[in-house]
């Protein structure tokens, strides 16, 4: 290729770039709620970005947030990540084939995994390079779950197999991934019918319900039954885990606490409609959404009901004293935490893909296109650990220069005005 056609080559990628870009910036200006309007409701826009996707023929799939990324799947197997606070893109990549199905990614402190087709992968958080692939020996039913030595996943036929974290780092090691996965399997054990939950790891044993009604503990080390508790009807939705309980939701209309341990109920709540969403729970306020129900806010200890709201089918995050969640409508609202009275709602029906964030306050949504806006309370420029409050840096103290009375500014809002004008994935 002579200089002149490469020149002309580079011109027109160039310009096709800078045309995509363009477009994503205008549909970011119709769509994105304005400062102004979110004040209204005690909020404020920390940042928003475009995952890489191809909008003519990708949806987003699945956006799931830790402590550090904001994870976003398309549908063509496309994985963006973002910095959870500043909304940096940190990475894109290409797992599996186009089109295949995938599941939800989970994350440790170091790498997060992702279930595409009957492939595995565990990627470096940091820098989006594959630490391992692992080759499933079933099609799989639930996304993955991760200790200090093994990963777990359910599949179709009723199995969850364990693999030895320790036998994959070696195996990788000696070049042998994907190709012997096999050996690092360390145990299956066969529940009676399809997983359909992630495994909880409760470092002495791991727990996961089936749609034969049941639930399942057995031993991390050995897959010995530890003890199996059934229900009436199939249980389909997730399973959620606060210190000692664990939460279970059946179709036969009843919720279920349960000591991880030794499969003890703690107290249940009868709903009068099958649960088929994934409970929450942050501190002591447990949130139950059955169908066309509404929402529940239970205390997590004793199962006492708080409140109920019949408008709201989604939680989205708590921040301070405030509980946010979505209706059918796809509108934000605002409530209560305490009494769940509605203090306010905002139409943003544009992102239908809604995030349950019981992380951090946080809130979090996207449109299909794969545009992603991150909401935080007004003036709170560090979040609020729910889960692992440990996880929170701590800043040092700095003492201002005398003379100088200026506060500091986000990271996003010092920056230089040429940066800001070339930044199209962070803006205040």
């Amino acid at each position: 290729m002579t200089t002149w056609n490469r020149v002309v080559v580079g011109s027109v990628c160039w310009a096709l770039l800078s045309g995509v870009a363009l477009a994503q910036r205008q549909t970011a200006d119709k769509v994105l709620p304005t400062q102004q309007q979110l004040s209204r409701f005690g909020l404020e826009r920390a940042w928003w970005g475009q995952a890489t996707l191809n909008p003519s023929r990708d949806k987003v799939r699945h956006v799931t947030v830790d402590e550090d990324i904001v994870y976003i799947q398309a549908s063509s197997g496309s994985t963006t990540a973002f910095n959870s606070e500043t909304g940096e893109r940190l990475w894109a990549i290409q797992l599996g084939r186009f089109d295949q199905p995938s599941f939800a990614a989970v994350s440790n402190e170091d790498l997060a995994l992702f279930v595409v087709g009957s492939t595995m992968y565990g990627i470096e958080k940091a820098t989006g390079k594959t630490a391992w692939t692992l080759i499933l020996p079933g099609q799989p039913s639930t996304g993955p779950s991760v200790d200090d030595n093994q990963v777990y996943v359910g599949t179709l036929d009723g199995s969850v197999y364990a693999f030895s974290l320790r036998k994959i780092r070696r195996l990788y090691q000696e070049q042998r991934l994907p190709q012997w996965s096999h050996e690092a399997l360390a145990w299956r054990y066969q529940a009676g019918k399809e997983v359909t939950s992630p495994p909880i790891v409760t470092g002495r044993v791991v727990n996961f319900a089936s749609r034969d009604g049941s639930l399942y503990s057995v031993s991390a080390a050995d897959r010995k039954l530890v003890y199996q508790m059934e229900t009436d009807k199939p249980i389909v939705a997730p399973l959620a885990r606060s210190g000692k309980l664990q939460f279970l939701a059946s179709e036969d209309f009843t919720f279920y606490a349960i000591n991880v341990d030794n499969g003890r109920v703690s107290w249940e709540f009868t709903s009068g409609l099958p649960i088929r969403r994934a409970p929450y729970v942050v501190a002591n306020d447990l949130f139950v959404m059955p169908d066309r129900g509404g929402m529940y806010c239970l205390d997590a200890s004793t199962g006492t009901q708080r409140w109920w709201q019949p408008n709201l089918i989604r939680f989205l995050a708590i921040a301070g004293d405030a509980m946010y969640a979505s209706d059918e409508d796809g509108n934000l609202i605002k409530t209560n935490k305490a009494t769940g009275v509605i203090a306010g709602s905002y139409p943003l029906r544009a992102f239908s893909v809604k995030v349950s964030n019981d992380r951090t306050d946080r809130i979090y949504m996207a449109t299909e296109s794969g545009l992603i806006i991150a909401l935080r309370q007004k003036g709170e420029s560090l979040p609020t650990f729910h889960k692992f409050p440990d996880r929170l840096p701590i800043l040092p103290l700095v003492e201002p220069e005398e003379g100088t009375t200026e506060e500091a500014k986000p990271a996003d809002e010092a920056k230089p005005a040429a940066d800001a004008a070339t930044d199209d994935n962070a803006t205040n």
